[in-house]
C-alpha cells in the first residue's frame, strides 16, 4: 500500500469547522515544513437557510468551499467521507472509518472537535469529537480491533497526542501562536462563502480577532487558537 503518513490529520464534522477551529495552526505547521491532511466527516448538506438551495446542490458547494480553503493553509489533501450534515451517530460503522483513516496517514498529531463542550452544541461535533477519541485509544492501536483492515493492508498505529478545538476555557491548556497564520485563517475561512456572508462575515472576523487575542492573553504573542491537549503514552 501507498506510504501516505503525515504529520498531521485533522478531522472535522463539516466543512468550514476546522477553519475556525485550527486554521492558524494548521498554517504554521506547514510553514514549519510538516504534512497537514483534512478528513471532512459530513457534506455540510443542511448549512443554509435558503430554503431554495438543495441539499445535494450545497454539498457540493462546499466540497469546493473546502478545497479553496485546504489550498490557501497548504494542506496536502483532504478526505470526504461523505455522511449527511445532522446525520453523524457514533456507530461501529463510522469508528472503523476513522480507524482506517488512522491508519492509512499514520499521524503523529489529530485535531478534532472537544466532544465534551457543555449544553448547546452542534450534535455532529460531538460525536465527531467523542468517535474520534474512540478511534485513536484503543481501536487504532489494537492488532485485533479490526482484522479485516489488517488484510487491507492498514496496520495498528499510535497516535502521540490529540487538540481538541473548542474547548471550554476551563478546558484550554494549549494556546497555540497564530499571530503571523491570523491573516492566513481569515482568508481561508472567507472561502466558505455559503457560510460566511455579509454582512455576517464582518461580525464573524470582528468575533474572530477578539477571541484570538483573549487566548493570547497572558502570552508572549498577540494572538492565539486554544484547544485541549492530552499526550498519549499508552
Amino acid at each position: 500500500m501507498e506510504d501516505k503518513k503525515t504529520d498531521i490529520l485533522v478531522i472535522t464534522p463539516h466543512p468550514d469547522d476546522a477553519e475556525f477551529g485550527a486554521a492558524g495552526s494548521v498554517a504554521g505547521f506547514v510553514h514549519q515544513g510538516k504534512s497537514v491532511v483534512y478528513v471532512v466527516c459530513s457534506n455540510g448538506d443542511k448549512g443554509t437557510d435558503d430554503i431554495n438551495v438543495k441539499p445535494e446542490e450545497l454539498a457540493k458547494i462546499r466540497e469546493q468551499e473546502q478545497l479553496a480553503a485546504a489550498a490557501i493553509l497548504g494542506v496536502r489533501e483532504v478526505v470526504f467521507l461523505r455522511y449527511p450534515d445532522q446525520g453523524l451517530e457514533d456507530t461501529p460503522e463510522f469508528r472503523k472509518e476513522i480507524v482506517r483513516q488512522i491508519r492509512i496517514f499514520k499521524p503523529d498529531l489529530i485535531i478534532t472537535a472537544d466532544p465534551y463542550r457543555r449544553y448547546f452544541w452542534h450534535r455532529d461535533h460531538r460525536i465527531v469529537g467523542r468517535v474520534v477519541l474512540d478511534a485513536i485509544f484503543p481501536y487504532a492501536r489494537d492488532v485485533w480491533a479490526y482484522p479485516d483492515l489488517i488484510e487491507e493492508g492498514l496496520m495498528p498505529h499510535r497516535v502521540n497526542e490529540v487538540w481538541c478545538w473548542a474547548s471550554e476555557d476551563k478546558d484550554i491548556n494549549l494556546r497555540r501562536d497564530i499571530t503571523k497564520t491570523y491573516d492566513l485563517k481569515v482568508e481561508a475561512l472567507k472561502c466558505h462563502k455559503s457560510q460566511v456572508k455579509e454582512p455576517f462575515s464582518k461580525e464573524i472576523e470582528k468575533w474572530l480577532c477578539t477571541r484570538a487575542k483573549e487566548l493570547a492573553e497572558g502570552e508572549k504573542f498577540k494572538l492565539a487558537e486554544g484547544f485541549h491537549q492530552v499526550e498519549i503514552w499508552w
